[in-house]
């Protein structure tokens, strides 16, 4: 059990803070050598990453106390001190609040909402709207606080030269497209008339505590996604959404049958199905070409069967792909747009 942690830490560090975040890559290997600390990381529970949720759960804990380790943290001050002295600072603090942090785990879930997402998902969503030309109903799995749901509302600047703008807002999202030229379409923000995000836990933008937890998963030294989270946070307040607490599984076919008919469907998802056992994500489509029986939908995904980025138009139980894109940034900070076949 403790080696599988070990491994899960050790390529957590090497696959993903590499490049991203220098103490999180230095306590991840330091965790990986620690029983101590691997047999707090144990209680987690099975389908969630261990290492995010362990440490998301650390920095949350800090942000509301002055313990050393505070020090440490890009995030807490702007002075942090030397990595390389980090460690036993953490492991005194995580042995010191194991059962607040055993307790976390059990009431908190990994729902990382990464607003720079929408960048890929925005021109996706242009072309349907220029398509079918009918009004919009989003529906987010695994929505967190449904940050995604506001795409159209937000301002684009692609490869630092091409702006899209749909707010007298500061607030820009800016990713680098290593792929094919975006669709005309992007010019024009489609009409969306439903926002609605389905997660086991959402997270509620108007409750302090549980926006806390949100800033809490993003990685200390990573200040311009909080930033944007804070930007952000205006233009959603005043959006309609609607955060429905429960399994989308059970729940995706009763509630696209309250919305309109007149609307085009699109159900997406991103960085999301790597969660869910393989069984159920199989029964996802069995749901949605079921729900194709009565209307047309679209599907946008990634990690359901593979790491692409995939867009499908679903009709009739018939699964067509309009588009199968490499695996983007993990964080949305590129990106390889690929036009339809």
């Amino acid at each position: 059990m403790l080696a599988k942690l070990s491994k899960q830490f050790r390529t957590f560090a090497k696959n993903e803070c590499e490049n991203s975040s220098p103490l999180y890559e230095y306590l991840a290997n330091k965790i990986a050598d620690d029983d101590e600390i691997l047999k707090v990381a144990a209680v987690i529970p099975k389908g969630q990453p261990v290492p995010n949720l362990l440490l998301a759960g650390v920095q949350y804990l800090l942000s509301s106390t002055k313990d050393d380790l505070f020090n440490f943290y890009p995030s807490l001050t702007t002075t942090p001190k030397p990595i390389d002295e980090v460690y036993p600072v953490f492991k005194a603090f995580v042995l010191a609040h194991s059962d607040e942090l055993k307790n976390l785990f059990q009431e908190k879930l990994v729902q990382t909402n990464e607003i720079r997402r929408c960048t890929y998902l925005y021109p996706m969503m242009t072309e349907i709207y220029e398509r079918h030309q009918k009004p919009l109903a989003l529906i987010e799995i695994g929505a967190s606080a449904g940050l995604q749901l506001g795409m159209d509302q937000y301002n684009y600047c692609y490869n630092q030269q091409l702006h899209i703008n749909h707010s007298n807002s500061a607030f820009v999202l800016s990713s680098e497209n290593r792929g094919e030229p975006l669709p005309a379409s992007i010019t024009n923000a489609p009409v969306v008339c439903k926002r609605i995000g389905i997660d086991l836990n959402p997270i509620d933008i108007h409750n302090e505590e549980e926006l806390r937890w949100l800033q809490a998963l993003i990685w200390p030294e990573h200040q311009e996604r909080r930033l944007l989270l804070h930007q952000a946070l205006p233009i959603l307040k005043e959006l309609d959404l609607e955060l429905i607490k429960g399994d989308a599984i059970k729940l995706i076919k009763e509630i696209s049958r309250d919305v309109n008919q007149d609307a085009q469907l699109v159900v997406y998802h991103t960085h999301v199905a790597n969660q869910i056992p393989m069984e159920l994500r199989l029964e996802l489509i069995e749901q949605l070409k079921e729900i194709s029986m009565e209307r047309p939908l679209y599907h946008c995904y990634n990690n359901l069967f593979d790491i692409q980025l995939h867009q499908d138009f679903i009709d009739q139980g018939e699964i067509e792909s309009i588009r199968i894109m490499e695996r983007p940034d993990g964080h949305a900070r590129w990106f390889k747009w690929s036009n339809q076949k």
